[in-house]
């Protein structure tokens, strides 16, 4: 995209805050920042959070920050949401949750596609990313097929008219009404 997506702005809201913000109205608790070091903006919008954590393995894409967020985390799960995901609602986090068990997240799927970076996992999931990340296996795809089998993951199938939650902004055509 050629600039930092958490600074793209919808409704005047940067997209860093708004994610933020749709976690808090869903009810968590402790909220992290997965940022890469360097990202100037990153100080200022860190007393927003409980913590930031940063990518201790370059390179690995999404699987590093679900790793750091579920090595950090002090609750039975972690809800995750991916700064370039602005049509997530708390609403589905909230949905997530009361599907989710003990030692049991959720996580949707459309067209037999993961959406991982809007889904809850259970602090269980650490030993299988931490076995993935060792195998040099980043693909969260792949982790969660891994976790479903094994009942860490249940599977909330997404339906169509709710697949648009899902629209990622991964170039500037995608940003609709970002400012």
């Amino acid at each position: 995209m050629g600039r930092d997506k958490a600074l793209l702005e919808l409704d005047g809201i940067p997209l860093w805050r708004r994610q933020q913000e749709v976690l808090a109205a869903a009810g968590a608790r402790e909220i992290f920042l997965s940022a890469r070091p360097g990202q100037a903006w990153v100080r200022d919008a860190a007393k927003a959070f409980t913590a930031v954590v940063h990518d201790a393995m370059p390179g690995c894409g999404p699987m590093i920050g679900l790793t750091a967020g579920l090595e950090r985390a002090s609750y039975p799960w972690l809800a995750v949401l991916a700064i370039d995901l602005p049509g997530v609602t708390p609403q589905w986090f909230s949905e997530l949750q009361a599907q989710s068990a003990p030692g049991v997240g959720v996580v949707g799927r459309k067209g037999g596609f993961f959406e991982p970076l809007a889904a809850i996992y259970p602090r269980e999931v650490i030993w299988l990313a931490w076995e993935a990340l060792v195998r040099g296996e980043y693909s969260l795809q792949r982790l969660i097929g891994t976790a479903v089998a094994q009942g860490l993951l249940q599977v909330r199938e997404i339906e169509p008219g709710g697949a648009g939650m899902f629209a990622n902004w991964n170039s500037e055509t995608d940003q609709g009404t970002a400012k």
